[in-house]
Order: C-alpha cells, then sequence, then structure tokens
C-alpha cells in the first residue's frame, strides 16, 4: 500500500497549528486518545532521543509502549512505533484510509499532519497501550498531539529558536508556545533552558500547579558510561550511552528524571531495565556514524543553530586542536528555506573547514549559490566553499581529499534522503 499516494492530497493543507480540526477527527472516530495514558515531550532539540529512551526503556521494563514521532527519515512507517518495532505499512494504509473516512466533508479539512496523528491515536488505542511516548510535532500550544488533558507527565526539553514563522521571533514567545503543553498538576521535566525561555515555562507551571523538574546533565565517566540521580532519595544509577554527543548527558538525564516521576506513581520500571533499555536506545540520523562507499561518514540534522553548536561541539572531540587548526573538517550540507543559516554557519564553520552546499531534495531549499556566498562572509578562512548540484557529487568531492572527517549535515531530510538512498542500495 502506498503511504504516500494516501497522504498526498492532504499536502495542500500545509502547517496549520490549531486543535478544533483534530478534536472533530478524534470525536468522529470514539476519541481514542481518552483511551491513552502519555507522556508528552515538546522542545526545540533533543525531543526524539528523549521520546527514545523512554520508549526503550519502558518496553524493557515490560509495558506495552506506543511511541510516535516526526519527521520520518526514510519511510512513514518509522513514525508510529509498538514495542519499538514499527508499524506494518498495510496497517498503517489501512488506518489512514479509515481516519480519512471518517472526515466530515461539510467541516474544514483537517491538515496530513492531522490525519496522520488520529491514525496514531486510534493504533495506540486498538493495542490498548499501557503508555504513549507522544512527541510535539511544532510548537505545543496548538500542535495536533497536545489533545489529552491528563499526561501521566510532560516535559520541555530544550528552547531554542526555530520555526520562527510559526511559533515567534523571541524565546519567550516560543516558550509560550511549547509551555501550551502543560496540563493542571501534572508534573513537567525541564531542560536546560534560556533564563527568558524558563521564567515563561515556570510562570504557567505555577498557575497550573505543576510540580517541576530540573535534573542536572548526567556526569560523563569513562568508555561512554553516565551517571545521574534519579528520583528524590538521591540515588544514582550508572548507565551506558549509546548516543553520541554530550547533548546526551541533558537528554538522558531528562528521560530518567521522568521515569523517576513515574515510578513515584507506582509503576515498575527496574533499576536494571532503565540500564538495558537506554543501552539498546537507537534513534537514527543524529549523530549517527554510518559508512559511504567504505569511508566513515558523520550524519546530523543539525538544522538550527543549537543543534548546530552541539555537532560542532562533537566533532570538536574528535580531532585535536592541532589537526582541527591546521586541517579542518569537511561539511556536506544543505539547508531549508525558512532556517536561519547565517546562525548555522556561525555554529558550526571554522577556518580551514571545507564546505560542499547541495539542494535539499524535493523540499523548499535554500539557493546553494546565496548559502556559499554567507559562508565566505562567515568565516573567510574556509580551504573550500563550493556548490554542487546533487548528494553523489558532493560526497565523492568530499572523499576526494585525503581528510578523514566528512560530516552530512544541515536538515533532518538532506540525511533521510541519504538514508533512503543507502537502503535502497542494500
Amino acid at each position: 500500500m502506498d503511504i504516500d499516494s494516501l497522504l498526498q492530497p492532504r499536502k495542500r493543507f500545509g502547517v496549520h497549528l490549531g486543535l478544533e480540526r483534530i478534536e472533530k477527527l478524534l470525536a468522529n472516530l470514539g476519541n481514542p486518545h481518552y483511551q491513552v495514558p502519555i507522556i508528552h515531550v515538546a522542545g526545540t532539540n533533543g525531543k526524539g532521543s528523549v521520546c527514545a529512551y523512554l520508549s526503550a526503556v519502558l518496553t524493557q521494563a515490560g509495558y506495552t509502549t506506543g511511541r510516535y514521532t516526526s519527521p520520518h527519515l526514510i519511510d512513514w512507517t518509522e513514525r508510529i512505533c509498538l514495542n519499538e518495532r514499527q508499524i506494518s505499512e498495510t496497517e498503517l494504509g489501512n488506518l489512514l484510509i479509515e481516519v480519512q473516512e471518517a472526515i466530515n466533508p461539510q467541516e474544514e479539512s483537517p491538515t496530513q499532519f492531522e490525519v496522520f496523528t488520529a491514525a496514531a491515536w486510534l493504533y495506540f488505542a486498538r493495542y490498548a497501550v499501557d503508555v504513549a511516548v507522544v512527541e510535539v510535532g511544532l510548537g505545543g500550544r496548538l500542535d495536533a498531539t497536545n489533545v489529552c488533558a491528563k499526561p501521566i507527565v510532560t516535559i520541555i526539553t530544550s528552547i531554542s529558536r526555530d520555526h520562527l514563522q510559526q511559533l515567534g521571533s523571541t524565546l519567550s514567545a516560543i516558550a509560550k508556545e511549547k509551555a501550551g503543553i502543560l496540563k493542571a498538576e501534572c508534573p513537567v521535566i525541564i531542560g536546560q533552558l534560556p533564563l527568558e525561555a524558563e521564567q515563561v515555562v515556570r510562570e504557567y507551571a505555577s498557575q497550573l500547579q505543576c510540580p517541576i523538574i530540573k535534573p542536572e546533565p548526567a556526569t560523563e565517566l569513562d568508555d561512554n558510561w553516565a551517571c545521574v540521580q534519579i528520583g528524590r532519595e538521591e540515588k544514582t544509577i550508572k548507565y551506558s550511552l549509546p548516543l553520541k554527543g554530550e547533548i546526551q548527558l541533558i537528554n538522558s538525564a531528562l528521560a530518567i528524571a521522568a521515569l523517576g516521576i513515574i515510578q513515584e506513581q507506582g509503576w515498575q520500571i527496574s533499576e536494571k531495565a532503565i540500564v538495558e533499555g537506554i543501552a539498546k536506545t537507537q534513534w537514527l540520523g543524529r549523530m549517527q556514524w554510518t559508512t559511504w562507499n567504505g569511508r566513515k561518514l558523520l550524519l546530523d540534522g543539525a538544522h538550527n543553530p543549537a543543534a548546530a553548536e552541539a555537532l560542532r561541539n562533537y566533532v570538536d572531540t574528535l580531532v585535536d586542536v592541532e589537526d582541527r587548526t591546521q586541517v579542518g573538517v569537511t561539511w556536506v550540507m544543505g539547508m531549508l528555506s525558512t532556517k536561519e543559516h547565517d546562525r548555522v554557519f556561525q555554529s558550526l564553520l571554522r577556518p580551514n573547514d571545507r564546505l560542499h552546499l547541495i539542494p535539499v531534495p524535493d523540499h523548499s531549499s535554500a539557493d546553494e549559490q546565496e548559502l556559499a556566498q554567507l559562508a565566505k562572509n562567515i568565516c573567510p578562512e574556509l580551504s573550500l566553499c563550493d556548490t554542487y548540484p546533487d548528494l553523489s557529487t558532493a560526497l565523492s568531492t568530499a572523499f576526494s581529499s585525503d581528510r578523514n572527517l566528512v560530516v552530512l549535515c544541515g536538515s533532518l531530510y538532506l540525511v533521510g534522503h541519504f538514508l533512503q538512498n543507502q537502503h535502497l542500495e542494500m
């Protein structure tokens, strides 16, 4: 069953935030979301990996666990998982047909994301999940996932500048939208937020009488191990981190803090389940090592300034200072037209780096020539800055030198395009 053909007609409705359409659609389906206990996760960056940690641990603990995330990298079925297994294409197709048949033609048509979200609620309700880990699609307050009155716990991983057209141009405006997932008296876990944003979230939490927990980042130990406090009894837990980058010390701590809250509510989640679940966590396209024609390649979406800074910090741990300043890093990049290109370049680029710019296929891509000029203005000491018509040509050129660190980044859609092509070649 071709999922693209089922969803394509709804693409014309674009991104249209609001809850009225999704609530009417869910009512026509029997309000399946009322049957699904959820953990609701918002944030500019980090929400996907936090969802991945939580889903893996809860599955490991023996609970029937749903997970809903977006966007997908290779296939639509990635977005809906049950006990860490993607929904089948056939079952997803049948759900989408059922959802679309429930749309009242006399009412405003729901968007593509709203139809897909309704399918996820229906799927989780039918399998009577113990819990669904649900990632906000965009913002929070008016996102189609924000239809549950009483989440088990809510999480705001981070707040920085992204999706400015929809969420507002200031951190406080963006924070207001993300804080919209808070519900009366439901605990909220927050990450390392900018002061301006944290004040907004804390004000909302106070108004709604939400207990607010701000865990410290985990402490890094040797050999990719970390430790962090869990619960309120000052007990620490030691675990291995399969996902790369210093940012995972924060993201894993947020997930473990949420698990601590859930334990206090009576859920049976052992330390063994936490350690083993985190160790099994996978999250594609985020600081992920792979190969291209037998050469090592680092992938990361890094589509906004904060994500780019986290990627640069990780890259800087891979080579010593002398190599970094003399040889530089080779970047293969494409970015959407809506992103803050200048701030991403400022976070990533350093003297002697090489930059290979390409379009993002099948999306509203920024012009590569304009990006090249901007990059040269921001970092005149680049040793190379050029444009290429496609990913394959750029990667061939990037690997033609003896530099040993090549990074593909700038858009999750571009990373997804790479992974999809790799998948088709297997």
